[in-house]
């Protein structure tokens, strides 16, 4: 952790690059296998090798792309598709609000350039970074670059050495991110408001999920989870 010692917390430079991207070499070994889940689920849908393979550069959002895979077939449904998409990835917008502060300092096209490879693994660390006074953005960028790269190469595997693995879910592969965000959650800062915040999106998630359309309970809970933090500013000492 020598690059982020005596460092501004919006600082990003190559070492701290290179410090995030080591971090995350641990965790990219569970992504590679839930990258592989992915390939082996898109060759048995039908989507070609090269199609596979640009979504998951492209697109980098694993449970996007698992339900992408759901609506894919000989006729597209692309309305539905893209709100489908839209639904499950709008928790970003709320990444991107919450990491504002830091990267507002950037200029346009490297903050823009740090948030494409953010996600939840690498956007929980460095928020977490940040709540200990430690510079995160090398988090952000260094991880999700680690992220990517093993995303790629496990949707490679898959797609070419999947076949060995009948059931993914079986394994648990479609866990391996969640448990780790959960984890992060855990170890991450403890106090009233972040109960509250946190219970509030949990309930909101619930409820949507009950009540409302198919995956509307990822946009309701992230929504009422971050409108909450957002109204109910912590006091700064």
């Amino acid at each position: 952790m020598s690059a982020q010692a005596q460092r501004p917390l919006q600082a990003l430079d190559l070492a701290l690059t290179w410090d995030g991207f080591r971090q995350f070499l641990p965790i990219s070994a569970f992504v590679v296998l839930f990258g592989l889940a992915f390939g082996l689920a898109a060759t048995q849908t039908g989507l070609s090798s090269e199609t596979s393979l640009v979504m998951s550069a492209l697109v980098f959002a694993g449970a996007s792309q698992f339900a992408a895979l759901d609506l894919w077939g000989t006729h597209i449904p692309l309305v539905p598709l893209a709100l489908t998409v839209f639904a499950i990835n709008a928790r970003h917008l709320l990444m991107g609000a919450t990491l504002y502060p830091w990267l507002s300092s950037l200029p346009p096209a490297k903050r823009y350039g740090v948030m494409l490879v953010a996600s939840d693994a690498n956007w929980a660390m460095s928020m977490q970074a940040f709540g200990a006074g430690k510079p995160g953005l090398g988090l952000l960028l260094g991880g999700g670059l680690a992220l990517w790269l093993a995303w790629l190469l496990g949707t490679w595997l898959g797609i070419y050495f999947g076949s060995a693995i009948d059931d993914p879910v079986s394994f648990g592969l479609d866990m391996v991110m969640g448990c780790f965000l959960l984890a992060m959650v855990v170890g991450g800062q403890k106090n009233l408001r972040i109960l509250i915040i946190w219970a509030v999106a949990a309930l909101a998630s619930l409820l949507a999920y009950w009540y409302l359309p198919s995956n509307s309970h990822v946009v309701v809970g992230a929504v009422a989870g971050g409108l909450l933090g957002a109204l109910w500013m912590e006091k700064q000492a």
